[in-house]
Order: C-alpha cells, then sequence, then structure tokens
C-alpha cells in the first residue's frame, strides 16, 4: 500500500475529504517522524513498535573494487511487529506461502523438470 492509496482508503472509511485524509496522513507522519528524532519510542498496542537503534561504525567493501570503505555509526528506525498484527498476517490464506519472492510461479513449475 502507498500514501496515496492509504490516503484514499481513509477518506473512504469515514466522511472525509481526500484533502483532509491527507492532512491526517502527514501529522501522523511527521508527529512519529519527531518522536523517532528525539529518539523517543512509539508503541501502538497491537500493531508494532518503532524505536532507534544505534550502530557502530565499521569497515564494509565496495563491492565494485573490493577496496574497504568506512562506514561511519549511525541511528536508523527499527519496526518490531506486535503480537495481534503478526498473528493476523499469519492466519490470512490470501497468499500462499513460498520459499521466492518472485510472482511468475508458473515460470517456476515449467524449469522444475529440467
Amino acid at each position: 500500500m502507498t500514501k496515496s492509496e492509504l490516503i484514499d482508503a481513509i477518506a473512504g472509511r469515514g466522511e472525509l475529504t481526500k484533502a483532509r485524509a491527507e492532512l491526517v496522513v502527514n501529522c501522523v507522519f511527521d508527529a512519529m517522524t519527531q518522536a523517532l528524532q528525539r529518539n523517543e519510542g512509539i508503541e501502538i498496542r497491537g500493531f508494532g513498535s518503532f524505536t532507534v537503534r544505534p550502530y557502530k561504525p565499521y569497515s564494509g567493501r565496495n563491492p565494485r573494487t573490493g577496496q574497504p570503505v568506512p562506514v561511519p555509526a549511525k541511528r536508523l528506525p527499527f519496526f518490531k511487529v506486535g503480537k495481534e498484527l503478526k498473528e493476523l498476517v499469519n492466519a490470512s490464506r490470501a497468499y500462499a506461502i513460498s520459499g521466492d519472492d518472485d510472482d511468475d510461479d508458473e515460470d517456476d513449475e515449467e524449469t522444475d523438470d529440467e
């Protein structure tokens, strides 16, 4: 789901115009972003929690040249899914569980026999 699809869904559920729904979505995202910038966690019961995780600097490699590249310390947002959301997603059988992310399942079946 994209941001515009979320706005359409919110506008469709309530008696809100798309402009008002867009304002609501932007306000929620702005508040969440500001909380994470202040190193505050966000907990939404039944959905999940957002935290900021610090990462130490390390030495990476340029994949093209193989040369070492210093990667600086950083802080990145981290999402941990809540129990209720995890159970809802796991219980939904709309999509089959498979080992690959490809949408072309028919092509994979034909090449397995070779």
